[in-house]
């Protein structure tokens, strides 16, 4: 118990500290970052200099309350206060005397403490001077052993007269726990104090000195790195001599025995017989045997001569395809095609396919169908972001952990030499200084240079020619064009509502269901329900979203079942077009709707998106002016000299056209595409744009019913352009049963399916004056010769 100085309280400054403990008679500087500690010693400096200095429990609270103070801590006098340029306060400050924390009162701007003295208990005893020499002398070694504390600091305190003073300095400036210098603090007992600090002192000296240890132990071992070679390559000869093989020596033979089995290419054979040489003549530890020992291995790991069986069941294989796909007929078919061909010739070589369409219509999934149907084994690398040319080749063993390139590692991973091998994401590669991986690709897709495919890591031929190569992509523009060369291009255009609705009913609707617990039991989705999510809640070329909503749709369901809104043993849940809108809310997309009534200057043109197709109706409208041309809309570069075509063409047939002479002086004209926050650009909406003005300036009205698309020259030809099937799609989902084409696309509509080609009637052109024929209520006069 310690004994009360008067036990008067004090209200005093106070400041929390985190790690550190001041003890009396000792000199510490600190420094002072939080507001209300800023604030505390700003009171402190400006009465008495007293401050209150108690240490936190946890160094992690930022705002501390008195439940995460010690309850002892001392109070300091402030001898010198430093302002940092950033607010803080370095401080000097000098313990006093040890204070039992009562209390605290703080507002919002700072912190106090009620605080009453606490003095050592008044006693003497026989054993203290020889417990004061003790702890002397383990300090004496512990600043021997610890270089961070002075040999000044030591004589310093061995020259002090009070045992308390004493024990104070050495616990004040030992590198001791927070926890065991508080308990220090608070004890008030000299020699008890005096016998903690000799304990504490004991367990450092120790630690010390076995770190020391260590790290002579450390020095020394660099040293006899040089010994232990020589004395291994003693231990070598003297085995030799007796007739005894180390463990290396069966090592090595073993590898040897596994080259010798292995069914690599004679270069290969020599390579490793080459680097097994080497590696019987260095230090069994050293980096270089370790490097050489990981190459040998690798070249054992890789499947030379191993090949799987292909199927050659051609129904079969089929059968698998459209088990898993439902239309994707063009893929399907060369799959087909390459077993047939198979089977006439075995020398065939693996073709390098490409297919390219938006996310989400199935192109990865594909690839493991086909891996499946031929019977061989599926490995997949992803190319997005890849710009390091030795993630395909490999790097060079010039450095430890050098590792062949992705397409040698999927070789070891896949266990054969005519896998399905996927490249994802092959418009996605990017190159910087480390090297062009597209360019590293040539090689490995080049079906006259990918037999020979040398990886810098390996630095032997290795053949890739039997592999079945699949690459994917987004859109065909991020392809380089030398690599797009070497590949057949297939492209996925994306679904029909009539192809998704099929493959939500034979494929989604039953993984979501089975994925969230539930069965045809307890949840019946209905056609019209799926229909109802592809047209309102998703809008995109593949099904990803779609099946999204489902799993959503899904997951409400089972919620409520789980919840017991939906009785046990009742009917299952069926699932209804009002059903998918009270589980996801409002409509979220709205096909743009056509004019229901002719108008003048309004036609609607067909454009394409990578989630599909989309009707872009065309808004002209004249007014007096200066002859100025305004286009709005976010239209792109090339969909404004569309419009600047049209123009041109315009003025160069007024009188066929029966148009003003002088219009272009007279009057304004203003383009607009609505929906003006989304991009647009293209060439297939110059007839569009001129059908508009035409229409604008001579007062006839566009029919309604009518949707086209084409590019036109200042001749006024119509040419062809591409997306054909998914502008056809989109017009049908607005119900346009007239669409205007350029001839030239007559034989893209094989790529559209019966059903729709006959809902609609496609109007084949080849010139502006068959558009207008075909798009004017009252047209103007045909331009002669055409």
């Amino acid at each position: 118990m310690a004994q009360s100085g008067g036990d008067a309280r004090e209200l005093i400054p106070l400041i929390p500290l985190k790690d550190i403990v001041v003890f009396p008679g000792c000199i510490a500087p600190l420094f002072v970052m939080r507001p209300k500690s800023l604030n505390a010693l700003e009171d402190a400096v400006s009465s008495d200099k007293r401050i209150v200095l108690v240490t936190q429990k946890s160094v992690d609270v930022e705002n501390p309350t008195e439940t995460d103070l010690y309850t002892y801590g001392t109070v300091a006098e402030v001898l010198q206060v430093l302002k940092m340029p950033d607010g803080a306060a370095k401080i000097l400050v000098e313990g006093q005397y040890v204070v039992e924390l009562l209390g605290c009162q703080q507002d919002e701007r700072t912190v106090q403490g009620f605080v009453a003295r606490r003095d050592m208990l008044a006693d003497d005893s026989r054993d203290r001077e020889a417990m004061i020499r003790l702890v002397l002398k383990q300090f004496e070694t512990y600043v021997r052993l610890y270089e961070k504390i002075p040999d000044e600091l030591f004589l310093t305190i061995k020259n002090l007269d009070n045992p308390v003073q004493i024990a104070n300095s050495i616990a004040h400036y030992g590198n001791f726990k927070t926890k065991d210098k508080q308990h220090l603090l608070e004890v008030f007992d000299t020699d008890r104090k005096m016998l903690i600090l000799s304990q504490l002192l004991a367990s450092e000296n120790e630690l010390l000195e076995l770190e020391s240890k260590i790290m002579t132990q450390v020095k020394s071992q660099i040293g006899k790195s040089q010994k232990e070679y020589f004395l291994n390559e003693q231990l070598k000869v003297i085995e030799r001599e007796l007739g005894m093989g180390g463990e290396e020596d069966m090592e090595i033979d073993e590898l040897g025995e596994k080259i010798e089995k292995s069914k690599m290419s004679d270069e290969g054979r020599e390579k490793c017989m080459k680097e097994l040489t080497r590696l019987s003549k260095m230090q069994p530890l050293s980096p270089e045997a370790t490097v050489t020992r990981t190459y040998i291995e690798w070249m054992l790991d890789l499947p030379w001569g191993k090949q799987t069986k292909d199927k050659n069941d051609l129904d079969a294989a089929q059968k698998i395809l459209d088990s898993e796909h439902y239309g994707l007929t063009k893929v399907k078919d060369r799959i087909v095609e390459f077993l047939a061909v198979h089977q006439l010739t075995k020398n065939v070589k693996g073709p390098i396919l490409c297919l390219v369409g938006p996310p989400g219509v199935g192109k990865t999934s594909l690839a493991k169908s086909v891996a499946e149907a031929l019977g061989r084994k599926f490995i997949r690398v992803s190319l997005g972001g890849v710009r390091d040319e030795a993630e395909i080749r490999g790097h060079r063993r010039t450095y430890i952990g050098s590792l062949p390139g992705k397409v040698i590692q999927s070789m070891k991973k896949a266990g054969s030499m005519n896998p399905v091998f996927l490249l994802d994401e092959v418009d996605k590669m990017s190159m910087d200084f480390r090297g062009d991986p597209a360019s590293a690709l040539l090689e490995v897709l080049d079906p006259e240079q990918n037999k020979t495919f040398n990886d810098h890591y390996l630095e032997v031929d290795f053949d890739l020619s039997n592999i079945m190569f699949i690459t994917t992509a987004n859109t065909q523009g991020g392809i380089p064009h030398p690599l797009l060369d070497r590949m057949e291009l297939i492209r996925l255009p994306g679904y029909t509502e009539d192809e998704k609705l099929e493959i939500a009913s034979r494929f989604l609707v039953p993984k979501q269901i089975k994925a969230n617990g539930l069965s045809a039991k307890t949840i019946d989705f209905t056609r019209e329900a799926v229909k109802c999510l592809i047209d309102n809640y998703t809008r995109e070329a593949g099904v990803r979203s779609l099946e999204r909503e489902i799993a959503t749709c899904c997951r409400k369901v089972a919620r409520d079942i789980v919840k017991g809104k939906t009785k046990k043993g009742a009917k299952a849940v069926k699932v209804t077009a009002a059903v998918v809108r009270e589980l996801l809310g409002p409509i979220r997309f709205k096909d743009m709707e056509i004019e229901k009534r002719p108008e003048v200057g309004v036609a609607t043109g067909l454009a394409w998106t990578e989630v599909g197709g989309e009707i872009l109706p065309t808004e002209v409208t004249v007014m007096r002016g200066k002859g100025n041309l305004m286009l709005t809309g976010k239209l792109g570069d090339v969909m404004q000299e569309s419009a600047k075509a049209a123009l041109s063409y315009i003025r160069s047939r007024t009188d066929q056209l029966k148009v003003p002479k002088d219009f272009y002086r007279n009057l304004d004209i203003h383009v607009h595409i609505p929906e003006g926050a989304i991009p647009k650009d293209g060439p297939s909406a110059g007839v569009t744009m001129t059908t508009s003005m035409v229409s604008a300036l001579t007062g006839c009205p566009v029919r309604q019913d009518v949707a086209m698309t084409g590019e036109i020259t200042l001749r006024g030809k119509v040419l062809k352009i591409g997306g054909l099937k998914e502008k056809v799609l989109a017009a049908h989902r607005a119900h346009i049963r007239n669409i205007i084409i350029p001839s030239d696309n007559k034989d893209d509509l094989e790529d559209i399916s019966k059903e729709i080609r006959k809902d609609i009637k496609f109007v084949l052109v080849d010139s502006i004056d068959d558009v207008l024929s075909a798009a004017l209520l009252k047209a103007p006069a045909r331009t002669k010769g055409h």
